[in-house]
């Protein structure tokens, strides 16, 4: 994989951090930043395709699925009923 340089500006304090961490990781600077953004994506990737999964789910059925489903409650019912 081709690495590629390039400078960002952080606050001190947080540049601060990042060195002790990384140092505690026993890893470059360059190295953690990469595991935080990789780290960073992925969890925006996941928070995506959690809102596309509640959406999927908080979708009213359209009218032929409200049809299909109170004929399949009549007709659970009418079964049930026969049994008792």
């Amino acid at each position: 994989m081709q690495a590629i340089k390039t400078a960002i500006s952080i606050e001190k304090n947080l540049f601060d951090q990042a060195e002790k961490m990384a140092r505690t990781m026993k890893v470059s600077r360059s190295k953690l930043f990469v595991i935080a953004l990789q780290d960073f994506m992925e969890h925006q990737k996941n928070k995506e395709l959690l809102e596309q999964i509640n959406a999927a789910y908080t979708d009213e059925p359209d009218p032929s699925e409200r049809t299909l489903l109170r004929k399949s409650a009549r007709q659970h019912r009418r079964l049930v009923e026969g049994e008792w």
